[in-house]
């Protein structure tokens, strides 16, 4: 399959490592000949220099011989325009884009068809409904949902004090009392594929598959306090905090923003009535102080900065704010973030990228493709949601007589409103639906794959 990337800054940059990792012939477009150079020195991709929404340029990235195009540049205009001269140089053709801007989402919608696409991607949007919903949950770095809701992929840290510090898996029953799956483990960096013999150690990071109903007893019996949210500090008025305090002023949230640009205060207060937004710098200890940083419920730090928001989230822990989340840009020195107190990290680019590859997969597979795709323990593993179908191999066996690939785990079949945490006696059916993990070097597209 062809696909033409069309911006190549960090989302782009993402897309292109993922897409031609699994093998897409990819070609990115960019203004910014470093840029290009440096993407085809790394992927061995085409690239084409220009303006990615002139005919001209459209033209020498073959995009009439195309089967998709990304439109990822940082200006929402220049994507949509993009979208609208490739369908028009190539009726066949599926766009994506990328559309931030809270002004363009109502006409975007209704006017999908005149703007020619196939789907819009904003991944500030994606980042406040994460962030939404570990605050409903607090206790949890990251939550991933499968079949409908009603099954989770989370991730916990073992900490010095968890009642799991020091246990092996096969002894983890009788702590947890509720049943979940250890799917994935991260230490010093590495995702591991444990075993039963496996024993957890502090500073573990550990992904844990399990039905949404068992969530509340699995923290209550770890011994993780956990307490409704009810007044949350965001630092920095991004498009992010706009998202993110509309919805937690819906749930009747207080909301303070810091934001240092005086124009911005204005822009967010008129726009957000009931939140409280403060101007200053989010990183002043004075402000964060003043503003009751110790007896907030949650901090959210959502600058532009990286550092600055690791560097707030470090203060934040230190102060013992109950929950904290960090924004990151970046993504790429996971070893060193593991170590550090940012509580739970959410990073807007790899939520959007999952979101583009799950489509892109689908195109490629019409019928038996991935419903839901996530990249977990830092990137290194991935779970894949698959509705089981009637060409599927091996239905009705159980799971002890199949012979799976090397690091494929199945980590969760549900049929009907049943979830069930597999077995060597569990098997699957047409209509079931099945959740895959894997180490992530090589994505299972069908559910047929993960057999030898």
């Amino acid at each position: 399959m062809k696909i033409i990337v069309a911006g190549g800054g960090k989302l782009g940059g993402m897309l292109t490592r993922q897409l031609s990792a699994e093998g897409y012939d990819l070609t990115l477009i960019d203004a910014n000949l470093k840029q290009l150079e440096s993407s085809e020195e790394r992927f061995d991709i085409m690239v084409v220099q220009g303006n990615c929404a002139s005919m001209e340029t459209l033209e020498q990235a073959d995009v009439r011989e195309a089967d998709l195009l990304i439109a990822v540049t940082g200006a929402d205009e220049i994507n949509l325009l993009c979208c609208m001269t490739a369908h028009g140089m190539n009726r066949r053709l599926h766009t994506i884009a990328r559309v931030r801007n809270p002004e363009y989402a109502d006409q975007i919608y209704k006017m999908r068809d005149m703007f020619a696409l196939s789907m819009t991607v904003n991944p500030e949007n994606q980042a406040a409904v994460e962030i939404e919903r570990l605050l409903k949950y607090p206790g949890f770095l990251k939550r991933d949902t499968f079949a409908k809701g009603r099954v989770e992929i989370v991730e916990l840290r073992i900490d010095a004090n968890n009642r799991l510090c020091n246990v092996a898996l096969n002894d983890m029953n009788n702590i947890v009392k509720c049943k979940i799956l250890v799917c994935a483990v991260l230490r010093n960096g590495t995702a591991i594929a444990p075993d039963g013999n496996f024993v957890l150690r502090e500073g573990d990071r550990i992904f844990v598959t399990a039905a949404t109903k068992e969530l509340t007893m699995l923290l209550k019996n770890l011994g993780v306090i956990t307490h409704k949210v009810k007044r949350v500090i965001l630092c920095g008025g991004s498009r992010v905090s706009f998202y993110l305090a509309k919805l937690l002023s819906r749930s009747g949230i207080e909301v303070q923003i810091i934001e240092r640009n005086p124009e911005k205060c204005i822009q967010l207060a008129a726009v957000l009535p009931e939140a409280d937004v403060i101007q200053g710098d989010a990183s002043s200890q004075f402000i964060l102080e003043r503003e009751g940083i110790s007896s907030c419920d949650a901090l959210v730090t959502l600058t532009g900065l990286d550092e600055l928001n690791m560097i707030i989230s470090l203060y934040g822990t230190d102060c013992g704010v109950p929950q904290v989340i960090t924004k990151l840009g970046r993504f790429d020195n996971t070893n060193i973030l593991g170590n550090l107190s940012l509580g739970s990290i959410i990073s807007p680019k790899e939520l959007c990228s999952n979101t583009i590859v799950r489509y892109v997969r689908a195109m490629q597979n019409q019928t038996g493709a991935a419903q839901t795709v996530y990249t977990i323990a830092d990137g290194q593993a991935e779970a894949a949601e698959f509705l089981v179908e009637e060409g599927t191999r091996f239905l009705g066996k159980p799971l002890k007589e199949l012979h799976l690939k090397k690091n494929v785990l199945v980590a969760c079949i549900t049929k009907g409103v049943r979830q069930e945490i597999p077995n060597g006696d569990s098997y699957f059916e047409k209509g079931d639906t099945v959740i895959i993990v894997t180490n992530g070097k090589k994505g299972i597209y069908q559910l047929n794959d993960i057999f030898e």
